[in-house]
């Protein structure tokens, strides 16, 4: 793994963002409940969440919710990371005003990025514009490291958390590759069967091949 600590910005013309199906990039940093290396975490789901800066409304709002939330999320095996460029005292001092105006813990860690190296690495900054703050991004990153699913939302939307929490127990559903997730898909709902494409297999499925629900053997 190389050391992002020491992660030196290349030009705008050769940023790369990665996508989905590719290994997340690995990094260690300094959070809020101490180092994190993110291939340690292996073997579960990452929810990998950037935010523009600290103490800024929107994501303020949203880290409300994330906490909220943050059991569902725990039942689901998947881990919660917050990231900003913001270093780890202006965290510390974020999450200690959360709980003092709102009555909210955050239970789970903001990792730090000052160096811009995580950040950089994703994608999530533009090395063209004036300004250091992440875009509003999210990476959803499965057990072997693969990432599964990207979010990108403006400075000023903030986004829904039900949505991120139904978004991953989709994957997880769809992970052994026998089923797809029709939209707005639920745990328990109906799910689509893939089209056996042969003519035979279109024939006896009629003419609904191409959109079929089929009961969840999973529900």
């Amino acid at each position: 793994m190389s050391d992002l600590s020491y992660f030196s910005l290349p030009p705008a013309e050769q940023v790369r963002v990665p996508r989905i199906g590719d290994l997340a990039p690995d990094f260690s940093a300094r959070t809020t409940h101490g180092p994190v290396t993110l291939s340690d975490l292996r073997g579960q789901w990452v929810l990998l969440v950037s935010h523009p800066a600290d103490f800024t409304p929107v994501c303020t709002s949203e880290f409300i919710a994330l906490a909220e939330k943050a059991e569902e999320f725990r039942k689901l095996d998947c881990i919660l990371m917050g990231l900003s460029v913001d270093g780890l005292p202006s965290h510390l001092a974020w999450v200690a005003a959360i709980k003092a105006a709102f009555g909210v813990n955050v239970p789970f860690p903001v990792l730090e990025d000052p160096s811009m190296a995580v950040a950089a690495a994703y994608g999530m900054l533009d090395v063209s514009a004036d300004t250091s703050a992440t875009i509003r991004a999210v990476y959803i990153i499965d057990p072997d490291g693969v990432i599964q699913a990207i979010t990108w939302y403006p400075v000023t939307v903030g986004r829904s958390v039900d949505e991120l929490l139904r978004l991953v127990q989709a994957l997880r559903r769809v992970r052994k590759g026998d089923v797809l997730t029709p939209e707005g898909w639920q745990p328990g709902d109906d799910v689509l069967s893939p089209a056996d494409l042969t003519q035979e297999a279109v024939s006896l499925s009629g003419p609904d091949w191409f959109c079929k629900l089929v009961k969840d053997v999973e529900a």
